[in-house]
């Protein structure tokens, strides 16, 4: 996710790779950085954030109390704090001090441009601060400003969001795979439709309801595949899924 957002600010311009810089305890990765975006790197986290204004805390959570003491102890007193970790409250960044902080949470589809992400403003972090971290996340994709208290349904949604599209994309491809399709002939169709029908929801402003409805002739193929699905209850196991993903995202915010 590092590696997106640092492609899409420096190929959008959005700053300049001179003025950006990566920190990683692998120097083969600080290599593939400075080799394909020409940003600079360290090592070390606290030289890198010394001089920042913007810091971007892209490390999974587990590894966020091993790593921040040392950050918080060299960031600048104005400096703005934007975290991608899931679960970790702003509040417990800002750790009783008034560090500027922004949560986002975005998706794997940024490392193609096409990300989706939802974006906080912590107790400090002002319109200003949302701006940036709005530009910073559009330069991957589509970002949308939402309450903290939302990240967690925000995490459900877009956040484990390409899982459920990959685990459609799955089980249409073994349906395939059994009607005896070519592989290649299937992926195609499959990923194109996928592709497809999202274009068109997003083009026409319609509801999903409202475009399906008038796919599904009664009595037809669409008709018959739709009623298998509700029958299976279908869509109350994904809406169950969705809340499960949101009260495990609570959870882990509550350690």
């Amino acid at each position: 996710m590092a590696e997106a957002i640092v492609a899409g600010i420096v190929k959008q311009q959005v700053v300049g790779a001179s003025e950006v810089c990566v920190t990683d305890i692998n120097e083969e990765r600080l290599d593939h950085f400075r080799e394909l975006y020409g940003v600079g790197s360290s090592l070390e986290n606290p030289p890198a954030v010394a001089d920042a204004d913007v810091i971007v805390l892209s490390v999974k959570p587990q590894i966020f109390p091993v790593v921040w003491p040392e950050i918080e102890a060299a960031l600048k007193p104005d400096a703005l704090v934007v975290s991608i970790m899931a679960g970790i409250p702003s509040a417990k960044i800002a750790n009783g001090k008034p560090v500027r902080v922004v949560r986002v949470m975005p998706n794997t589809p940024s490392l193609v441009g096409e990300g989706a992400a939802g974006i906080a403003a912590g107790e400090f972090a002002t319109e200003a601060d949302l701006n940036i971290a709005l530009k910073l996340l559009g330069a991957v994709g589509v970002a949308k400003v939402v309450q903290e208290a939302e990240i967690d349904a925000v995490t459900a949604l877009s956040g484990s969001g390409p899982a459920y599209v990959f685990y459609l994309l799955e089980s249409m491809l073994a349906a395939a795979d059994e009607m005896g399709l070519e592989s290649g002939v299937s992926r195609e169709l499959a990923l194109s439709t996928v592709i497809g029908a999202a274009k068109l929801m997003k083009e026409s402003g319609e509801e999903a309801g409202a475009l399906r409805a008038k796919v599904t002739s009664k009595g037809g193929t669409t008709h018959a595949a739709i009623q298998t699905l509700e029958e299976h209850g279908v869509k109350d196991s994904i809406v169950a899924a969705l809340k499960a993903a949101q009260t495990r995202s609570i959870e882990l915010a509550n350690g």
